[in-house]
């Protein structure tokens, strides 16, 4: 594998990042994840948005996006694959042991790694943790992820493809790494962004393209929801299969199939919407 690290191409096996860059030493960075489509990165230009939104809010320099996009490209060309997971990776580069940063530039990494089709359909558990919709990270695309992982790992344990929390008030706010929707008397509804879930680049896009409803959600709207997907970079629109065991009736539902055939005519229209 290729990457591109601060400046340059390298092969991956000899690249290398400072044991004190603080983004391995206390999680102090962001990233973005884009789906690679024949060598070509979906919605470019809305994640740059974001990671330098996400930046900005962790008090990092703001990225150099001609740089990043002249880096996706090398990185894609040096790596041709069908279907890519390309990750943007921006940390506090080195600093010292503890919160405070220090003086040196930050670290920029791209990389892109094959990623199959995701599945249909998947299966979702609810867990205990919660989202704090008023912490200094939410709605950040930070690299601080060991709350993820872990609810992760919960979801996996039980046979699932992805947990689905709660925020500190109660109300349903997201997935580990996606946004959640459900169906309510045939409408479409998410959770907002004051819930404290991340302004995922498919979920706006879904909410453009179908109309869905903003909703401030209870968290057990998933037991009486008619239907559930799921939304992210690499899954597109993925059907919910099942909740903490509860099987849904049809998966994909008719509200789903629609919204997923809408997002598909529309990405394959413009890969950079």
């Amino acid at each position: 594998m290729t990457i591109w690290l601060n400046g340059s191409l390298q092969d991956a096996d000899g690249a290398r990042v400072s044991v004190l860059d603080h983004g391995l030493t206390v999680g102090d960075g962001v990233f973005e994840t884009l789906k690679a489509v024949q060598g070509r990165p979906f919605a470019l230009t809305r994640h740059l948005a974001r990671l330098t939104a996400s930046a900005r809010a962790l008090g990092l320099p703001e990225p150099d996006l001609d740089e990043i996009r002249h880096a996706c490209a090398a990185v894609l060309d040096a790596n041709p694959m069908p279907l890519g997971r390309l990750r943007i990776t921006y940390t506090g580069g080195l600093a010292p042991l503890g919160s405070e940063r220090g003086e040196a530039r930050p670290t920029l990494v791209v990389a892109v790694a094959a990623t199959p089709r995701r599945p249909d359909t998947t299966a979702v558990v609810t867990v205990p943790w919660t989202r704090n919709e008023r912490g200094a990270l939410a709605g950040i695309k930070s690299t601080s992820y060991g709350e993820n992982v872990v609810a992760l790992a919960r979801a996996r344990e039980h046979g699932a493809g992805e947990a689905l929390l709660a925020n500190t008030a109660g109300a349903l706010c997201e997935g580990t790494a996606s946004n959640v929707f459900v169906v309510l008397d045939g409408e479409l509804h998410t959770p907002p962004l004051a819930s404290g879930c991340l302004a995922g680049i498919t979920r706006a896009l879904v909410l453009e393209w179908t109309g869905a409803k903003e909703t401030n959600l209870p968290y057990d709207v998933l037991e009486r929801a008619e239907e559930v997907f799921l939304t992210s970079t690499l899954r597109d629109v993925q059907a919910v299969r099942a909740v903490d065991g509860r099987e849904l009736p049809a998966a994909p539902g008719p509200v789903t199939a629609k919204a997923a055939r809408t997002f598909d005519e529309q990405a394959a229209a413009d890969l950079d919407p």
